[in-house]
Parts: C-alpha cells; structure tokens; sequence
C-alpha cells in the first residue's frame, strides 16, 4: 500500500467552500481511477507548532504503487492537481506531497 500525503498553504484569500470543493474533487476521483482505498481530508490539528505553515492536507491510500503511478498521470488527476497549485499560496512552492509504502 501507498499513502499519498499532500499538505498544502492556501491562499490566505481562499473560502472555506472553494477548500471543500477541491477536496471533493479529489474524492471523486476515485470513481475513475482504480487502486484507491481510502481518502482523508482535514486542517492540520497538531499542537506542536512545527507545521511549516501547511495548515490543510489530504491522503490517499492506494493499493499498490503502480495504482498510484496511474493516478498520478490520470488526466482527471492533472485537472484537480492544475486546481490546487492555483489556491496554493505560492503555487508549487505551496504544496508538500510524501509518499510512504506501507
């Protein structure tokens, strides 16, 4: 298995629904992409202060790495991915993705 960890900086600007809609979004994807388990979504609820300003993020836990390497390029993904580096404070500098094999 694969959690596919993405943590990100939002435009400070961004509404509460535009964070849900991305993550719905991300959820629905799915329904078109094979090898997904589970998807998570939430702020960062961690007291310890060492988030680096990340204060959102989601997992995705596939089944295999080759379910996420298909993910990855799956042109529903690209679309929702365009989306998010686009509400991320700093574009690509706005995001933190970290995968670990389980």
């Amino acid at each position: 298995m694969i959690l596919h960890c993405v943590f990100v900086r939002f435009k400070a600007a961004l509404q509460h629904a535009d964070k849900q809609a991305i993550y719905d979004a991300v959820a629905a994807l799915k329904n078109v992409t094979p090898g997904i388990l589970d998807f998570k979504y939430g702020p960062n609820v961690s007291p310890e202060g060492l988030n680096g300003g990340f204060l959102d993020g989601f997992i995705v836990t596939f089944e295999s790495p080759e379910a996420r390497d298909a993910y990855l390029v799956h042109p529903d993904h690209v679309a929702v991915g365009d989306r998010i580096i686009a509400s991320a404070d700093g574009g690509l500098s706005g995001l933190m993705v970290f995968d670990m094999a389980l």
